[in-house]
């Protein structure tokens, strides 16, 4: 008998974490990105030389002011960081080698699916 009801404890306590895991991720949802990207580290892995440095600093400046922009924005917000996300791409692309763009792309991606963006639809 003891073993049944530790079994249904511990049932029990795993259905609750599963659904609080559920409620932690609807959160992460809703959270929004500023779209603030360190730049020190970006340099580092991207292998940059001290002009693409600073291109890419002011590219990162402006598309962190279009995220917030966009997230502080009542109507449109998702096309909003969609046109923010789209165009820091196309900037990057023309600043970065064929290699470093497929590295920030790659990373990019990453980072929006981390911070629950879809910018597909």
């Amino acid at each position: 008998m003891r073993k049944l009801g530790f079994t249904l404890v511990a049932a029990l306590t795993f259905s609750v974490s599963v659904f609080a895991n559920g409620a932690n991720d609807t959160i992460k949802v809703t959270e929004k990105w500023d779209g603030a990207i360190n730049k020190a580290k970006l340099t580092q892995y991207l292998k940059l030389s001290s002009q693409q440095h600073e291109e890419v600093a002011n590219i990162c400046d402006y598309f962190q002011e279009q995220m917030e922009m966009a997230n502080s924005s009542k109507k449109n917000s998702n096309q909003k960081i969609r046109n923010a996300v789209y165009g820091n791409l196309k900037l990057m692309k023309g600043t970065l080698t064929e290699k470093q763009y497929s590295d920030y792309l790659r990373l990019m991606a990453m980072t929006l699916r981390n911070k629950g963006i879809d910018i597909e639809k």
